[in-house]
């Protein structure tokens, strides 16, 4: 029979019998869990299934069936009796050997024998004997004839046993076999049992933690079919897999230059660069350092391939040429997918693509992203591999290794993705990450990164092609004393936003001409946020004239007339009467509820071409906010959406003038009406008015009538209105301005801007 040994290590459990210490075997309880001993259960299984038992849940007892065949076959005879156990398990086990037999027989002898001096009678001695011969028959007849053997059969024991399942355990392991027992609820049933752990040992490796809730056999054998899954995934290995940083000295941009030979002699492997270098080191020689490197790459015939800020999504026609469909499975989707790497020249090539291809898309799969979004990331990843790979990969031999170099960072999880594809190819892969305001989103072991603490803002990567451009330390410094004076200080550089969100205020009708003529940036709720100024404006209606007194009303009028601010005194200013050359166009701008912006910047009859860009799409952006908002009454009911495209973009030069020089933390350029009158705003001056306030003018509406001259086209009520005195009416505007002559009239935008100043 074999004696019970302590294991020293894990891989003691599969050496064999001759080379073990004292050559003896293995019994031991686990109750606790780590990935070690995952990966041990794992491999434990394995050897159970092939040579060995697996027992799940517990050992039921012989049924009557069991019963019925065992007394048919060997009678009601019993002796506890080494002889007489012996020929029973000839009859029995006839496949078992003459020495099988004895171990056997012994060690059934001695377990009865210990039963019978703790108080057993001989009637429960012999029911003990026939669950074992039942037992040994049933559920272990396929290991008996191994039992002590050089390479010695497993039993893998999930749950907790009883006494007799425990007595047979220990029947078995003396006999000559390793027993493994599971216990996911502790120790506690097994020690009522085996009070001083005589019989088998409590494992213990440091680390462990109490068994995970889903943790079971059944997760064990998920687990090797998954590995199983993959070897088919993989099919035929590559010869040569990668060496990736292993070999770098950290000085990324020699490393990088260095021929293939001298990386590394091994012929198993390529070895390629990983790194993400955020920051600079020197803002003064930078971008030489950058561009002399993409010339020493040439100069060494290396295959390149460069881009600048975010990877270009694949079109509609590299996505059309990806052979894809729906799947169930992340197996599946892979098996499928891989199929399309045919484009691919060169067998050897192949093999190392699919593998890396296999690796990252389950690597991503555990990641608890769904099937749908999976697939849509590896259709990415090929469509990108498509674009690029006769780039990179032209004529491709051991052990030749391309350059990928991407300037400004991972924007997003594809990207990530593709990049950490690519590291495990014959590529090096540098990710230049100059600017440390702009983040990277990619995580990899592989990555090797590059830290400086100096930023520097680069739109793309310089080449002979780019025009290069480099700064004089001078140059540097004054940028470095721009963000010191004018990042979070509330000092402003002149137009430093391109961007704004308009606040409307609301204020006591007196507080008025105290903010009227202040800069925004003094103004409550003024803010910056993502380079976003929050502006607030003022957007108010005054009804009425206080106490009737009309020559303070008009001096209260005039006292707010600022070098910003307009004076209309006459509407409607704009009808539908008014020419306009882009309404004939305005349904070629907008097409699912989205202007076409490429599309208006390209026409013909689209007038703003001349304004910096940045004020172009300030302009678009409003307008699209416009038509979003709704604010403008038959917006997507009556096609009103289309006389706001053409109104927005029919601005006269001068009206343009006065946004293009709008500084976003300086003084907002302003708008009066005063309407005495019984006239209104038509739709086209609501909606003029209504995009001046999401521009960010102030915008005052004094109607001394009361008088819903405002209101008519407005969907929901954006002013406050002050009532401030009595209603008076058939008044007479009088001069308003400065000036020595009165117009009464706006017949364009010319004249509505410059000719009725007062």
């Amino acid at each position: 029979m074999i004696r019970r040994e302590e294991i020293s290590k894990l891989d003691d459990f599969f050496t064999d019998l001759g080379k073990r210490r004292n050559k003896g075997g293995y019994f031991c309880r686990i109750n606790g869990y780590n990935r070690q001993i995952h990966e041990f259960i794992l491999r434990y299984y394995e050897a159970a299934r092939k040579c060995g038992a697996v027992i799940e849940g517990k050992l039921n007892n012989p049924d009557e069936k069991n019963l019925s065949y065992y007394n048919e076959i060997m009678g009601s005879d019993f002796q506890r009796d080494p002889e007489f156990i012996k020929s029973a398990l000839k009859k029995w086990l006839p496949r078992a050997s003459l020495f099988q037999r004895d171990n056997l027989a012994a060690s059934i002898c001695s377990t009865l024998d210990e039963l019978k001096q703790a108080g057993k009678n001989e009637n429960m001695l012999k029911n003990a004997y026939v669950k074992f011969m039942c037992w040994l028959y049933y559920r272990f007849e396929g290991i008996v004839n191994h039992l002590g053997e050089e390479k010695l059969p497993k039993i893998l024991y999930e749950g907790s046993t009883g006494s007799y399942e425990l007595l047979l355990m220990k029947v078995l392991f003396s006999a000559g076999c390793d027993i493994v027992l599971l216990q996911y609820n502790g120790d506690a049933e097994y020690l009522k049992l085996d009070k001083n752990s005589e019989w088998s040992s409590d494992l213990k490796i440091e680390g462990m933690t109490a068994f995970p809730e889903s943790f079971s056999l059944k997760v064990i054998r998920q687990d090797i079919q998954n590995a199983l899954n993959c070897e088919r995934l993989y099919g035929t290995k590559p010869q040569f897999s990668n060496c990736t940083n292993a070999w770098i000295s950290g000085k990324i941009m020699d490393d990088i230059r260095k021929d293939f030979g001298s990386r590394g002699n091994d012929g198993a492997f390529f070895y390629n660069c990983f790194c993400r270098i955020r920051g600079v080191e020197d803002k003064v020689t930078y971008l030489n350092d950058l561009y002399r490197l993409q010339l020493d790459l040439k100069q060494s015939q290396r295959n390149i391939v460069i881009v600048n800020g975010q990877i270009p999504h694949p079109s509609s026609e590299e996505i059309s040429g990806i052979h894809h469909g729906n799947y169930n499975d992340v197996s599946q989707m892979i098996s499928d997918l891989s199929s399309n790497l045919s484009f691919l020249l060169g067998q050897e090539l192949r093999r190392i693509v699919n593998k890396a291809f296999v690796d990252i898309i389950l690597e991503e799969s555990r990641a608890e992203i769904n099937i749908s979004r999976l697939t849509g990331r590896a259709v990415y990843m090929l469509c990108w591999l498509k674009r690029y790979h006769l780039q990179l990969f032209p004529n491709w031999k051991m052990p030749q290794t391309a350059a990928f170099l991407l300037m400004g960072g991972c924007r997003n999880d594809n990207e990530s993705a593709f990049c950490r594809f690519l590291a495990r190819l014959p590529v090096d892969l540098i990710i230049f990450n100059p600017d440390l305001s702009q983040k990277c989103c990619l995580q990899d072991n592989l990555l090797y990164e590059v830290n400086y603490e100096e930023s520097l803002e680069v739109s793309e990567y310089p080449d002979e092609n780019s025009g290069l451009k480099v700064g004089t330390a001078a140059y540097h410094a004054e940028r470095d004393l721009d963000k010191m004076v004018y990042e979070d200080t509330g000092i402003y550089r002149n137009q430093q936003y391109s961007r704004a969100s308009v606040l409307i205020l609301q204020t006591m009708y007196e507080e008025i001409p105290v903010l009227w003529d202040q800069e925004v940036k003094y103004r409550p709720n003024f803010s910056i946020a993502d380079s976003v100024v929050n502006t607030p404006v003022i957007f108010a209606k005054i009804s009425g004239v206080k106490d009737k007194d009309l020559p303070s009303y008009w001096d209260s009028i005039r006292k707010l007339i600022t070098p910003d601010t307009a004076v209309i005194k006459n509407v409607p200013v704009i009808t539908a009467e008014t020419p306009n050359p882009v309404r004939e166009f305005a349904t070629e701008f907008f097409k699912n509820g989205k202007l076409l912006k490429t599309v208006i910047k390209s026409h013909k009859a689209y007038q703003y071409g001349f304004l910096r860009e940045n004020v172009q799409d300030y302009i678009l952006d409003k307008l699209q906010l416009l038509i979003d908002q709704k604010i403008i009454k038959g917006t997507f009911e009556n096609g009103t959406e289309y006389t706001i495209i053409s109104t927005v973009l029919n601005l006269d030069k001068n009206i343009l003038r006065m946004i293009q020089k709008f500084d976003f933390t300086k003084k907002n350029p302003k708008l009066i009406y005063v309407i005495a009158g019984e006239t209104m705003l038509s739709l086209e001056d609501t909606i003029s008015v209504a995009f001046f306030n999401r521009l960010g003018f102030d915008i005052l509406f004094f109607v001394p009538t009361g008088y819903q001259c405002v209101e008519k086209y407005f969907n929901r009520n954006l002013m406050e209105e002050h009532q401030i005195g009595e209603y008076v009416f058939d008044l007479r505007i009088p001069k308003l301005g400065k000036t020595s002559s009165d117009q009464n009239s706006a017949s364009s935008w010319f004249d509505f801007i410059f000719k009725w100043r007062k």
